[in-house]
This record gives C-alpha cells, sequence and structure tokens, in this order.
C-alpha cells in the first residue's frame, strides 16, 4: 500500500480466504486420550507417530477462471507454508523477487516448474520458492479452464527470506 492512498477496510482477497478457511489458523485437533482408544486398536499398541510440521490443507475449490485459481495457489502457498511467508506490508526494498512458471496436470498437481527469473541477489530464494509450490501442491482441477494450463507467480522474499505471492498484494 502506498502512503498516500487511504487504507482499505478490507481486501477482496481475504474474504477469499475466509472463505477457502484459510483465513484463519484452528489448532489441529487433539490426540485421542488412552481412554478413549479401544484395547485391540492398533493405537492402543503403538504409540501415535510424531505429526508433520507441514499444515493440512483443505481440499481445493473449484475456481471459474484463471484469475481465482491464481489467487487460490497463492492463497494455499501462503498456507502451506506458514513459517516461510507472510502476508503483511510488502518492504522496500524486497531481497529478491523470483518468478517461476507452474505448469500443472489436469489434477492440480505441478508437472513442471520453470524459473522465470533468477534474483541477481539471494538466489537461494528460487529453491525457496520451488519447495513450497511443491508444498503447497496439489493446486485444484484444471481440466475446465482453457490451455495451456500453467501460470506463472513472483515471489516477494524480504530480509527473513519470507515470500508474499505477489497477486496476494494487488
Amino acid at each position: 500500500m502506498r502512503s498516500t492512498e487511504a487504507p482499505r477496510p478490507l481486501r477482496w482477497w481475504a474474504l477469499v480466504a475466509t472463505a477457502l478457511g484459510l483465513g484463519a489458523c484452528s489448532t489441529p485437533p487433539s490426540p485421542p486420550k488412552p481412554a478413549d482408544i479401544p484395547a485391540t486398536s492398533p493405537a492402543a499398541i503403538e504409540p501415535p507417530a510424531a505429526s508433520p510440521a507441514v499444515a493440512t490443507l483443505p481440499k481445493p475449490a473449484r475456481p471459474g477462471d484463471w484469475t481465482s485459481y491464481k489467487i487460490q495457489a497463492a492463497l494455499r502457498l501462503v498456507a502451506a507454508n506458514p513459517d516461510l511467508s507472510y502476508t503483511g506490508e510488502v518492504p522496500d526494498p524486497l531481497l529478491a523477487i523470483p518468478v517461476l512458471e507452474i505448469e500443472l496436470n489436469r489434477d492440480g498437481s505441478v508437472r513442471n516448474i520453470h524459473v522465470q527469473r533468477v534474483p541477481r541477489q539471494a538466489k537461494d530464494t528460487v529453491q525457496l520458492a520451488i519447495d513450497a509450490v511443491k508444498r503447497a501442491a496439489p493446486f485444484g482441477d484444471v481440466s475446465h479452464l482453457p490451455r495451456p494450463w500453467k501460470f506463472s507467480e513472483v515471489f516477494l522474499f524480504n530480509d527473513d527470506r519470507r515470500f508474499k505471492p505477489r497477486i496476494l498484494d494487488q
């Protein structure tokens, strides 16, 4: 946001995030208590496995156009990478701005990632962005959208090497 602009009460993408269930953090359900587990259950015999640090993402919606799809993908990127992303103001200057072209399969899984722009400094942010895309996939069915099934995403990295998808800053 530029300092000469009046603050917006609520960005429209925040409404999309809320509708997709990505707007608020929720705590995962607590594991069952030993008294709740039947004695014949495998969980009663084996200790519970450590839960992964990766966020569990809801099933992607089916957006009607590419713009909505790209917003949904950006929200998934942020939700899948909570410790590596930010949603606040974009700092000036930015540390790095890598750009990726993400080619998708029919089901929204990643077919290929092409690096369109490598920043002059902090070149490691390219790999951080690629890994973030892989964690957020699949992005949802694209078979109803016109081909080619690919889109570009601009990653705005701050000095802490945390990113914000550019489409969420418009």
